[in-house]
C-alpha cells in the first residue's frame, strides 16, 4: 500500500490529508483539533490524527507533499539570510539560494528534499506550486477531462491560472502574476467594510445581497481592466494589497473615488456599505465570467473545475454556467488553501507518479469520527443527563418542527468550511424569526448573515430556479417568490439561498432527518449552519460539542443516539 501525506503547512488554515493508493483516507484541519480558527501553526496534530486513523507510522509514508514551492521564494538572493545563517539548519535554503543565483534561468517548477536515515529509510518531501495544488481539484471531479480555473490572493507568484486536466495529467498553460489578483481585489472591499481581509470575505458576500449593485458599480469597475488575452489588471494607485508593510489594502485615492469613508469595524453597516459590497460583488462576477469565457475559448472543453479561495464565493459559483458556454461545473468543498493539502497529494500521485485515476469525490466526511461508546463516556464524564433513542433522526425532526434549535453531531467530521450535516446547527426554515434567533443567541454574529437550506435531493428543483445538484453548499440559486413566505429563515434578502442538496447515498442519517421533517411539516428542507460559535472552528469532538451547546442558546444536542435537552 502506498501512503502519501499532503499538507497545507504554512498558510491560513493548515491541514493534513492521507492518501492510500490514491484515495483520501483521512483529512482534517489543524484548527479543528487545537480550537484556533484559521490557525497557521504547523499541522502536527492533524498529521498525528491521519497516522493514527490508518494505524501507521511516519516511516510508512512514501512521500510528504506541500502545497507551496519555496524554491520560487529564494530565486532572488537574500544576502542577510543566505550569507549569514543564524543556525546550520538554514543550509536547507541558503545553499540552494546561492547556487540558484549563479544560473541564468533559475525559475523553479517544483522542488524536493530527501533525507536518508541510518536505517536506510527515507523522508521524501515534495513541494508543488501552489496553483497546481489548487488546480488538482480536477482529480476530485467526476470529469475525465476539464478546463480548470484557479483564483486566489496569491500563491508564490501567481494569482490566477488556466489549466487543462486530461486523464491523470494536469497542465497549467496560462497564469497571471500577483499583484493583479481578483482574490485580493475582493479582500480590499472586505477591509473597506470593516471586516478582516483574507479571513472574513464571506461577510462581504452576505452583505452584498442587501445593497444596490449599480450605485458604485461604475466607480469600482473603472479600477479594473479586462484584457483581450483573458487576463485583467487592477489600478494599483488605488489598491495597496501588494504593499504588505502598509496599514491598509487601499489608498486614499480609492476613498476619494468612492466618496465614503472606510467603515471603522464597529457598529452596523449603513446603506453606503451595503451598496459598496454589492458593487464589489458585481465587478468580481464580471471578472470571473471574463476569465471563464476566455478559458472556454482556449480549451473548447465542456467541463469546468473552479478552485482557489475565490471559489468560496458561492454567489458567483451559481451563475457561472448561465454566463459561460460550459455545460458542467465542479467546485470542491475545500477549494481554499486547506484543500491544497488534498490537491498536492493527488497531483503528486497522478501527474508526477503517473498512476491512473480511480477516485471521484462523493462526500467530504473525511475527518475524525466517534463511536457511540466514546460519546456516551464523554457525557457521563461531565455528569450530563441524556436520553438514548433508537431513531435520532426522527427525534431531531420532531424537535426542529416543535421550534427547537439543535446541535446535530453524527459520523465523521467534514473536511472544509461548510458543515454538511455531520457537525451542523439545525432549525425550522418556516419560522421567520429563526434567522435572527440563530444569529443573535447561538452564532453571535451580524444579523445580515444568511443560513443555508439543506434540501432533499428529490425536491430541490421544486424550490430553486434553474438549480443543479449542489452537495457541498457551493452555489447560490434563486428561490421562487411563491416559496419566500414558506421558508423565510433560509431565503436571503435578494430571494436567494445557498443550496445544499442531500442524497440518501451521500448522508443517510441527515437525509432521514430531513425526510422525517418533511413527513411532519410538508417541507423537505431544514436550516443548516456550521456547529460553532463566532470566532471558533467547527466542533470536532463530543467535548467540543458539549461545550458549544452549553455556551450558546441551543435547545437540544443530538450526538449519535444520545440527546441532551437544556430544560432537563
Amino acid at each position: 500500500m502506498k501512503y502519501i501525506l499532503g499538507l497545507n503547512s504554512g498558510g491560513y488554515n493548515t491541514a493534513a490529508v492521507l492518501l492510500q493508493d490514491g484515495v483520501p483516507l483521512f483529512a482534517v484541519e489543524e484548527e479543528r483539533l487545537i480550537r484556533q480558527k484559521q490557525t497557521r501553526y504547523f499541522p502536527k496534530n492533524a498529521i498525528a490524527a491521519c497516522l493514527e486513523h490508518a494505524g501507521i507510522q511516519m516511516e510508512d509514508v512514501e512521500a510528504v507533499v506541500i502545497n507551496w514551492n519555496p524554491a520560487i521564494n529564494i530565486e532572488a538572493l537574500n544576502v542577510p539570510q543566505t550569507l549569514r545563517m543564524r543556525y546550520m539548519g538554514e543550509i536547507f535554503y541558503a545553499i540552494p539560494s546561492n547556487l540558484m543565483a549563479l544560473r541564468a534561468d533559475n525559475a523553479s517548477s517544483t522542488s524536493e528534499q530527501r533525507i536518508r536515515f541510518l536505517d536506510e529509510s527515507e523522508l521524501n518531501v515534495q513541494y508543488i506550486n501552489h496553483h497546481q495544488t489548487h488546480a488538482a481539484a480536477y482529480f476530485c471531479s467526476p470529469f475525465d477531462e476539464a478546463a480548470v480555473l484557479t483564483m486566489d490572493a496569491f500563491g508564490e507568484r501567481h494569482s490566477t491560472s488556466f489549466a487543462r486536466g486530461i486523464g491523470n495529467k494536469l497542465d497549467i498553460f496560462y497564469s497571471l502574476d500577483f499583484p493583479q489578483s481578483v482574490g485580493s481585489f475582493y479582500s480590499v472591499y472586505t477591509e473597506y467594510l470593516g471586516f478582516r481581509s483574507s479571513s472574513e470575505e464571506w461577510k462581504l458576500m452576505g452583505a452584498s445581497s442587501y445593497g444596490d449593485p449599480d450605485r458604485f458599480y461604475a466607480k469600482i469597475r473603472s479600477t479594473v481592466t479586462l484584457r483581450d488575452d483573458g487576463g485583467y489588471g487592477l489600478d494599483l494607485s488605488l489598491y495597496d494589497h501588494h504593499q504588505f508593510q502598509r496599514s491598509a489594502f487601499f489608498t486614499e485615492d480609492l476613498v476619494k473615488l468612492l466618496g465614503v469613508e472606510p467603515h471603522s469595524g464597529s457598529g452596523p453597516l449603513s446603506k453606503d456599505y451595503y451598496d459598496i459590497a454589492a458593487g464589489a460583488q458585481k465587478v468580481t462576477e464580471e471578472i470571473i465570467f471574463h476569465l471563464a469565457n476566455h478559458l472556454h475559448r482556449q480549451t473548447g472543453m465542456k467541463n469546468l473545475v473552479v478552485s482557489g479561495g475565490v471559489a468560496m464565493n458561492c454567489v458567483v459559483n451559481g451563475k457561472i454556467l448561465a454566463n459561460t458556454p460550459f455545460e458542467n461545473i465542479f467546485i470542491s468543498p475545500v477549494p481554499d488553501d486547506s484543500g491544497g493539502a488534498l490537491g498536492g497529494a493527488l497531483y503528486y500521485y497522478h501527474h508526477v507518479l503517473g498512476h491512473p485515476r480511480k477516485y471521484r469525490m462523493t462526500d467530504n466526511y473525511l475527518g475524525p469520527g466517534y463511536a457511540s461508546e466514546e460519546i456516551k463516556a464523554t457525557l457521563e464524564k461531565y455528569k450530563i443527563n441524556y436520553e438514548t433513542v433508537t431513531d435520532p433522526a426522527q427525534k431531531a425532526a420532531e424537535l426542529i418542527a416543535g421550534g427547537s434549535i439543535i446541535g446535530w453531531f453524527q459520523g465523521r467530521l467534514e473536511y472544509g468550511d461548510r458543515a454538511l450535516g455531520n457537525r451542523s446547527i439545525l432549525a425550522d426554515p418556516r419560522d421567520a424569526s429563526m434567522k435572527d434567533k440563530v444569529n443573535a443567541t447561538i452564532k453571535y454574529r451580524e444579523k445580515f448573515r444568511p443560513f443555508a437550506p439543506s434540501v432533499m435531493e428529490e425536491h430541490f428543483q421544486d424550490y430553486f430556479v434553474d438549480a443543479l445538484p449542489t452537495p457541498y453548499m457551493e452555489k447560490v440559486f434563486q428561490i421562487p417568490p411563491k416559496w419566500h413566505k414558506h421558508i423565510p429563515a433560509v431565503t436571503h434578502a435578494d430571494g436567494s439561498g445557498r443550496l445544499q442538496t442531500v442524497s440518501k447515498e451521500q448522508n443517510s442519517d441527515y437525509w432521514n432527518l430531513i425526510n422525517a421533517f418533511n413527513t411532519l411539516t410538508g417541507v423537505p428542507i431544514v436550516l443548516n449552519t456550521s456547529f460553532n460559535l463566532k470566532g471558533e472552528p467547527v466542533v470536532c469532538s463530543p467535548t467540543d460539542a458539549i461545550r458549544t451547546f452549553f455556551s450558546s442558546g441551543l435547545d437540544a444536542l443530538v450526538m449519535g443516539r444520545y440527546i441532551v435537552l437544556k430544560n432537563r
